[in-house]
């Protein structure tokens, strides 16, 4: 994603989403697909779920200055429809949020496992576990503010988490520039660092 970002994309692949999503809250499967034909139809839109979603949302709007009149309209369909099935479906919603962080959480596992193995290989694959991270952070913020219980997954994260500080070295933002006002490094310091590679 670093040097490469188009808000056209966005606004396409979160409206997809917000289609989606009624159907995909009632659903058991936690990585749905969303392609031109709907809900898990091949195609080359990104996996479907509610963190892939919220994280679309937030960059939408903070970069909201630079859509257009469609586009700002498109948007606000699209949080008005998060709003609306999540507010119908709230236990589906959680059930799904909280699966999902667990689920993104633990696929970073292996990475870990690489980078001790080959510390050059870990740093040229580094990306999608900044994806992952971001997207969990993204789930946490929904987390957090609906009080949902989460003792297990917060162990997780800070075990992830520990991992992850001892494989990164600091560095500039690793996204897109016109993203980095959506990420302040406090909050989102994964997006600031790099695996450092053998020397």
């Amino acid at each position: 994603m670093s040097g490469n970002y188009s808000i056209s994309r966005d606004v396409e692949e979160v409206e997809a989403m917000a289609k989606a999503l009624p159907h995909y809250v009632r659903q058991d499967m936690l990585y749905g697909s969303v392609g031109s034909g709907g809900l898990f139809s091949s195609g080359n839109m990104p996996s479907m779920t509610i963190g892939a979603l919220l994280m679309r949302m937030r960059r939408l709007h903070v970069v909201r200055d630079q859509l257009d009149q469609k586009q700002l309209a498109r948007l606000r369909k699209v949080e008005h429809r998060y709003e609306e099935v999540c507010g119908e479906w709230r236990f589906h919603c959680e059930q799904k949020i909280l699966r999902e962080a667990n689920s993104r959480l633990d696929a970073m596992l292996p990475f870990f496992s690489e980078y001790r193995k080959n510390p050059d290989f870990g740093a040229q694959v580094y990306k999608p576990e900044a994806l992952r991270r971001t997207i969990v952070q993204e789930l946490l913020f929904v987390i957090e503010e609906n009080q949902l219980e989460n003792d297990d997954l917060e162990k997780k994260l800070q075990a992830v988490d520990g991992q992850l500080r001892g494989c990164v070295g600091k560095s500039d933002f690793i996204w897109a520039e016109i993203l980095q006002p959506a990420y302040p490094e406090e909050g989102f310091w994964w997006l600031y660092r790099r695996p450092v590679p053998r020397r």
